[in-house]
């Protein structure tokens, strides 16, 4: 049997859509910004599961950065374990669902609405009667009508980190939109690569941790939480994301030299915390990587460097002779209710 490219999984072809993909949702930006809403209080809550929380990570850095809305993150145990009703009054609460149709997430959303919320769904199911989530909310954010993959999430992923700079630049206008544009430049040709290159310089190292680790500050914090979670999907390998701070208040202990990290960075020069990470690897003989991309413009940058993990996360699934496009117990649709 022929050993499976890359780039022809399901996965790969998933990643190979996204440039299209992005220059789509460019062009319905104007007909959806109706629904990119914020209350004038500027006080703003996310609500998502698995991938799409880490999306919502994202979007809050970047909105709390670049348009002056505090964000704060909805956990469905402490609604429905509410004792009394709380107070959403005013608020807007923007539910990620790739599929739309997570129960909790539904029941949740419908909850705050029922507590005085304005409710957003941020799904990539086009079909609204099989879209509970954005029959729930009355307002839709759909991230592409390209049909829902039974992979690990990698197009829709970077199709809400997409909506969150295209909704702070529409509140704000803090982008160049020549950015939007550079931006799908250059992802076209880091997919149109050769994905078995991706990666392959630390692909041995990686094969042989015992923990993998992602390290990023600020909105490379998702990037690394969703990357550590298609490692363990794809992979399964025993991968975690961590922010900078939190990397040094504890969990570095627990690297040796038989794990490896991936030191996520804006620049090639390292900031101050990842410098202390780097030095604390050292100490310890952990092997790492520094990562950062030369082209484009920050934060843009952010989807670039995730797309080339997801890439290196195909190549060690299939060098690990797993198919990356079965994840064992993934599911897209998850019952946790």
């Amino acid at each position: 049997m022929a050993k499976i490219k890359p780039e022809d999984t399901l996965t790969g072809k998933d990643i190979k859509e996204i440039p299209d993909l992005l220059e789509d949702f460019s062009r319905r930006v104007p007909e959806m910004k109706k629904n990119f809403i914020r209350p004038d209080s500027r006080i703003l809550y996310f609500l998502g599961r698995g991938s799409s929380s880490n999306a919502t990570l994202f979007a809050k850095y970047i909105f709390e950065e670049y348009t002056g809305t505090i964000c704060s993150f909805v956990r469905p145990h402490s609604i429905f374990e509410a004792r009394q009703p709380l107070n959403f009054k005013n608020s807007a609460v923007w539910a990620y669902s790739q599929s739309g149709k997570s129960p909790d997430i539904v029941e949740c959303l419908k909850k705050l609405i029922s507590w005085g919320a304005e409710g957003v769904a941020v799904t990539n199911e086009a079909d609204l009667s099989k879209n509970p989530l954005a029959q729930t909310a009355g307002r839709h954010i759909l991230l592409s009508k390209s049909p829902e993959l039974p992979v690990a999430a990698t197009k829709s992923f970077i199709l809400q980190l997409w909506t969150a700079l295209w909704v702070a630049h529409c509140w704000s206008g803090c982008f160049d939109e020549d950015y939007f544009k550079e931006t799908i430049d250059i992802i076209r040709e880091a997919v149109g690569m050769d994905f078995s290159l991706v990666g392959r310089d630390y692909l041995e190292n990686l094969l042989n941790a015992g923990m993998i680790g992602f390290v990023g500050r600020g909105t490379y914090n998702a990037v690394a939480a969703d990357s550590a979670l298609k490692f363990r999907e794809m992979c399964r390998s025993h991968a975690v994301g961590y922010s900078a701070a939190d990397f040094l208040h504890g969990p570095v202990g627990a690297y040796s030299e038989k794990d490896f990290v991936f030191l996520l960075s804006p620049h090639a020069e390292l900031a101050e915390d990842l410098m202390r990470v780097r030095q604390a690897l050292d100490l310890r003989g952990v092997k790492y990587a520094v990562l950062h991309e030369p082209k484009g413009k920050s934060p843009f940058t952010r989807l670039v460097m995730d797309i080339r993990l997801k890439i290196t996360a195909i190549n060690l699934s299939l060098a690990k002779g797993l198919n990356p496009d079965a994840p064992k117990g993934l599911a897209k649709v998850t019952e946790t209710m």
